[in-house]
């Protein structure tokens, strides 16, 4: 039962306000789809290689999830307004430093900053619909959330490519500053101040998790590098592998010994529903990020196409995850979400095994936009009703923290996608193309300059690590046909008696 305190006021409008939330979540969609087109200008410019470049990525995502469990508490406690203004303005900022950088490692450095404001910013969203839309407009509103992640999908590939071909790499990152200020003086006005709770802080589960994920992404994506042996010293990549999962065990087992208030609500997980699309959207959230790595760079590398013409190849799928998103959100408020999203779900995973297949040198590029159009209704059918289903049968106090939650999830499940695409690439490099030395370097990515004799192989490489999603997602299928029917959608048994006789 909700807090008196936590009833929508009727001076607050709630569609305005989450339209300008909206605005600042599509920027951190924006930005993460745009790096993905522009990594190959950034590998060859920088002198790195594909193992580090993927970091621009992983750096931002590490740092963009494993604050998520705290900032969706900080939102409960000072105010969701607050903290996104607050995330807001460090995100913009850390993107103007991102443009001005010259080195691969600041590069790096700035994203991590990115990442920070990008956690700030992402809970506040969720914990904004969860708290000024009574439970049975919510799939509307968060159908809204996933138009956003289809549109951004199209915006940011090909603003992306049109900025790297005509501006420089550095310009993804600068225009986020006009967006940003624009973004912040809409939140400024249009988002409500909404009642706060007191929460406790648990700084010792803040510490277990960060180092338990870093020490497992690092260990995951730098094993190419070291043939998964040792790094120095004593220090092997599986040591750090092992050495994260026992942190994160015993993060776990500290959360549920936690006398206090723990950073991640166990109870929470009591909750079918919630638990399950958690699972869900972890897999979702591998799959769409390390679907990007490969893609851009076979496009890029082995047929010739500019980073815009690259990005042109999602416009179906952005086109039709936009289309889908308002049809969808209604659906989402009158069925049971397992069929919703268990549809969108089967689609994602047979649109990856489908492209894995038809990537070849010299494929007709409508034989690539079918599989990615698939994807498009894929993506329509999932990101709504997994959140909603996540967040529908919460309790107001703990918007914030059920939204950090799935929030986190999402984004653990992108920073392993990271990594091990990462490595999967290199691995599949290394056996495909044997004479490529350390997998692959920043020689020969940019448009047209991978030699004909290696093209075969890079296009082998590219279309087997698209398996990997494909099969983590079916993970999240299962997840997904297990979910019940939320509770404004089960019958009484009054009435379930009447419809009987």
């Amino acid at each position: 039962m909700a807090a008196p305190q936590d009833t929508v006021r009727p001076e607050i409008r709630p569609w305005p306000a989450l339209w300008a939330l909206v605005l600042g979540f599509f920027m951190i969609l924006v930005d993460s789809t745009i790096v993905s087109v522009a990594t190959p200008a950034i590998l060859e410019d920088l002198g790195s290689d594909v193992g580090t470049v993927v970091w621009v990525t992983s750096a931002y995502l590490l740092a963009y999830a494993v604050p998520l469990l705290i900032t969706g508490r900080l939102g409960d406690r000072i105010g969701p307004k607050k903290l996104y203004l607050t995330g807001l303005a460090l995100f913009t900022l850390a993107s103007v430093w991102c443009g001005l950088t010259n080195t691969i490692e600041l590069l790096i450095v700035a994203r991590v900053f990115q990442g920070l404001g990008a956690s700030m910013m992402t809970p506040q969203t969720m914990a904004v619909i969860t708290r000024i839309f009574p439970p049975n407009q919510r799939g509307r509103a968060m159908s809204l959330w996933g138009a956003t992640a289809g549109v951004a999908t199209l915006v940011g590939p090909i603003l992306g490519g049109v900025l790297v071909d005509g501006l420089g790499w550095q310009w993804i990152f600068f225009i986020n500053a006009p967006v940003g200020v624009v973004g912040f003086f809409l939140a400024l006005r249009l988002v409500p101040d909404l009642p706060t709770h007191e929460h406790k802080f648990d700084l010792v589960g803040v510490v277990l998790s960060a180092a338990g994920l870093f020490l497992l992404v690092f260990g995951i994506q730098e094993g190419q590098k070291y043939n998964w042996g040792t790094i120095t010293g004593p220090i092997s990549v599986w040591g750090l592998i092992i050495a994260g999962v026992v942190v994160l065990a015993g993060f776990v087992i500290w959360q549920s010994r936690n006398k206090g208030e723990p950073l991640l609500p166990l109870g929470l997980f009591k909750d079918r529903n919630f638990s399950l699309a958690n699972v869900a959207i972890t897999t979702v959230g591998f799959a769409i990020t390390a679907m990007a790595f490969p893609l851009m760079l076979w496009a890029q590398a082995v047929r010739g196409l500019s980073p815009t013409r690259s990005a042109l190849l999602l416009v179906p799928m952005a086109v039709i995850s936009g289309a889908l998103a308002p049809f969808v959100g209604r659906l989402v408020d009158r069925t049971p979400p397992r069929f919703i999203a268990g549809f969108g779900l089967a689609c994602c995973a047979v649109s990856m095994f489908w492209m894995s297949q038809v990537i070849e040198p010299d494929v007709p590029i409508w034989h690539l936009l079918l599989p990615i159009a698939l994807l498009g209704v894929a993506n329509g059918f999932m990101w709504a009703p997994l959140g909603t289903t996540a967040t529908r049968n919460l309790p107001m106090h703990q918007a914030g923290a059920g939204a950090g939650v799935y929030n986190t999830t999402r984004q653990v499940g992108a920073v392993l996608g990271s990594a091990s695409i990462a490595v999967l690439m290199e691995s599949r490099l290394a056996h495909n193309l044997p004479g490529m030395s350390g997998g692959a370097s920043a020689e020969g990515f940019s448009s047209g300059k991978l030699p004909a004799v290696v093209r075969q192989g890079f296009s082998d490489s590219m279309a087997q690590s698209l398996v990997l999603p494909a099969l983590v997602l079916l993970i999240g299928l299962v997840a997904a046909l297990l979910f019940t029917a939320p509770s404004h959608l089960q019958k009484k048994p009054e009435t379930a008696a009447a419809e009987a006789g």
